[in-house]
């Protein structure tokens, strides 16, 4: 997962929908084909290479259900989910798995199905936070089956409960790996902003003119990051962090429940996992949040079979299958009750996700197209401004540059 949400940061292709007969497929004629017969439909399944054995049997029981109806079940990385569409929506799957933050790109290409017959199911069964991952411009498309968040790790032998509550605590009383000075610091810390009460493209994150990063609020994280480095308790820390953790070096990291395994071999015993802690930006103490990615099942608007496609994304999607990925593959569920099932809530990992999965703790990614212009000019400002190369009083004139090129030409 940690390879496949590098990649997603970095998947910037654009295309109008003017290249596809079915852009308007979210519309009118959604509806008309929606009601058409599905009989001895067969339809193809994209998951990740990870999830195609724990899918096979929730596959064979929705085949025994729907006796009419075939399904194939194929790998293809969701990350890619978008770009592998695009290339030939007609041949490509009728239903796959793909990150939230991709949607905006996929309805403005007309290679989405809008979920018109189990948008009620979802709204009611799945969480605030993955239902509005599932939407776009205000109609639901996605069938969220997963949540994930970045969290923090520690060393409970060198650092307690109470120790991980703050970032000043943390990093006075041990060492958290950090990356703030090199790439992927983006993902990491944009979130800081909206900590500190700004918005990154509005209250919703689609207005394209709504990021209002250059304002004090946004010159007083850009002089937080810079005094990081000051920071004896902050280590930067990238690829070296688990090796770090593992020797020593550093006490704590922040990442997400990719690397729950990885974190478990380094610190054994000593494993411990909870939410982001608070962060003084200037003002006192408030909630360090992260960005909430939602994996969701789409279906594809080249569909020949839309009800039984929409009906393999429902069933797939409920809560007993969430809780049977959970169990297989560690999937953090979207759905409500499962997310209170045993099972869940005794993992701490799950439990630190979940926790973090709130509007408090965390924002949901952005989907608008323009989110791929915007990743390299704020890493740029990030990692400049915690390396010094970027004096105090340019903090203010470089988020103004930020926000223009990241927002409309026109603005």
């Amino acid at each position: 997962m940690k390879r496949n949400m590098k990649k997603l940061l970095t998947l910037g292709v654009t295309m109008t929908a003017a290249g596809f007969a079915l852009a308007a497929c979210g519309g009118g004629s959604t509806d008309k084909k929606a009601s058409d017969g599905n009989e001895n439909a067969s339809i193809k399944l994209w998951v990740d290479v990870a999830f195609v054995d724990t899918y096979k049997p929730l596959v064979e029981q929705f085949e025994k259900e729907h006796k009419d109806w075939k399904v194939t079940i194929k790998p293809s990385e969701s990350a890619s989910a978008q770009e592998n569409l695009k290339k030939d929506p007609s041949a490509a799957a009728d239903v796959f798995m793909m990150p939230h933050d991709q949607l905006g790109q996929m309805v403005d290409a007309g290679i989405i199905y809008a979920n018109t017959k189990y948008e009620d199911s979802v709204k009611e069964n799945s969480t605030e936070s993955a239902v509005a991952a599932a939407t776009y411009d205000g109609k639901l498309y996605g069938y969220p089956y997963g949540v994930e968040s970045q969290i923090l790790y520690y060393n409970k032998g060198k650092l307690a409960e109470d120790d991980v509550k703050s970032w000043e605590t943390l990093t006075s009383k041990g060492k958290l790996g950090a990356n703030f000075g090199e790439a992927g610091a983006n993902y990491i810390f944009t979130p800081l902003f909206m900590s500190n009460g700004d918005e990154l493209y509005g209250k919703d994150g689609e207005d394209i003119n709504g990021t209002n990063f250059n304002n004090d609020q946004g010159v007083q994280v850009l002089k937080w990051i810079r005094s990081q480095k000051d920071n004896p308790g902050v280590v930067q820390s990238n690829a070296d962090a688990l090796s770090n953790l593992g020797n020593g070096k550093i006490d704590a990291y922040l990442s997400g429940p990719w690397s729950k395994l990885d974190v478990e071999k380094a610190l054994g015993d000593n494993f411990a996992v909870a939410p982001y802690p608070t962060v003084d930006l200037g003002n006192g103490a408030v909630r360090q949040k992260a960005f909430l990615g939602v994996k969701l099942f789409g279906v594809n608007a080249s569909t020949k079979s839309p009800v039984a496609a929409m009906a393999l994304a429902d069933f797939l999607t409920n809560k007993e299958n969430q809780l049977t990925v959970f169990e297989k593959n560690g999937t953090v569920p979207a759905n409500k009750e499962a997310q209170t099932d045993g099972k869940v809530t005794s993992d701490k990992v799950a439990e630190a996700v979940m926790t973090m999965s709130d509007a408090d703790h965390s924002v949901v990614m952005p989907k608008l197209p323009a989110m791929v212009t915007f990743w390299g000019p704020v890493e740029a400002v990030i990692n400049d401004t915690y390396n010094g190369k970027i004096a105090e009083d340019q903090y203010l004139p470089k988020l103004d540059k930020l926000v223009k090129d990241t927002s409309k030409s026109d603005k």
